[in-house]
């Protein structure tokens, strides 16, 4: 066991300890291979801030961008941003240099991040699908609805809700008694890796955790997937050809993105709780993709898909150039 990072006290009975700091280790078994992981880890990093700059640039740059869509497109590339700023230098850092110390309140900032962070793309996500919901199925009243009024009190409540359903994890880890092992095996901080680390019961962690998870993120998804089935049946019963695939061009790129998030996010959430035959390697590096792999895919995809931001890219690295 690693002695440092705690601060002991001694009475008769037991003894008790307050951490300080916990060492993370990286990806346990992988250790000797970590440097090379560094690499393509580095250019997904690399290419997301690239990415993702360019789409805030671009919808920034061009007020015919100003609309709902490209709005909550450019809140989803600055969510993408921090999300993956908040755990990959750190993560390279123990590829780079070995395993690396993170004090208590720093590894609860930074767990408090990614989990506020994570809900909040679920939240634009959801509030993409709706914006794409109007545009098809009350085009008419779109104008009316989503004005910047509107985007401006999404923003404010998706912030608002990360904050209120993460806190209380953060408060029931500080209820928690650490007294044996600080070594967390893994290259963030996050909620179980913390609290398995506790010496009493974290049974309430663990029912928050999955009861938050299963309210914000299991029903943005369900809300997202009613929206979509309401959706391609207005779509089907379009009259012409042109029209639908006019619509289905609109939402195919907003529909690759999503599978990309929740099939990553679910699957990483399941094989965690439920995938004890799994290598605790896979787990880490699961864990570590599905907050990496859609902030790098996101602005491909809209660039790709969406002729409108392909386009207006062009212009500025022309500009740029």
């Amino acid at each position: 066991m690693i002695d440092f990072g705690y601060f002991s006290v001694t009475t008769s009975n037991y003894t008790s300890s307050h951490l300080t700091a916990f060492l993370l280790t990286g990806v346990p078994g992988l250790e000797d291979f970590q440097i090379w992981l560094s690499i393509p880890f580095s250019f997904m990093y690399l290419l997301a801030l690239i990415g993702n700059g360019l789409v805030m640039a671009v919808v920034a740059w061009d007020r015919n961008l100003h609309e709902p869509m490209y709005l909550f497109l450019a809140m989803l590339a600055l969510n993408d941003v921090l999300l993956c700023t908040v755990t990959v230098p750190k993560m390279l850092l123990i590829f780079w240099q070995g395993p690396s110390l993170s004090t208590f309140p720093a590894c609860l900032t930074q767990m408090f991040f990614v989990h506020a962070l994570f809900l909040s793309e679920s939240a634009v996500l959801l509030a993409m699908a709706f914006d794409r919901y109007v545009a098809i199925c009350a085009p008419l009243r779109y104008a009316t609805l989503l004005t910047g009024s509107l985007i401006s009190k999404v923003a404010l409540t998706l912030v608002a809700r990360s904050v209120a359903v993460v806190t209380p994890g953060v408060l029931l880890i500080l209820r928690l008694h650490f007294c044996q092992s600080n070594i967390i095996r893994h290259t963030y901080c996050e909620n179980m890796g913390i609290a398995k680390l506790a010496c009493n019961s974290i049974k309430l962690n663990s029912v928050y955790g999955l009861t938050a998870a299963l309210l914000t993120t299991g029903l943005d998804f369900v809300f997202i997937a009613l929206s979509y089935w309401v959706i391609l049946r207005t779509v089907f019963q379009l009259p012409s050809r042109e029209a639908r695939t006019k619509a289905f061009g609109t939402c195919g790129a907003h529909i690759c993105v999503i599978l990309i998030f929740y099939t990553l996010a679910f699957f990483s959430f399941f094989t965690h709780r439920f995938g004890n035959r799994v290598p605790r390697h896979a787990l880490i590096l699961l864990a570590n993709l599905y907050l990496l792999v859609p902030p790098t895919m996101n602005p491909i995809v809209y660039g790709v898909k969406t002729k409108e931001i392909r386009m207006q890219m062009r212009g500025l690295c022309k500009q740029l150039k």
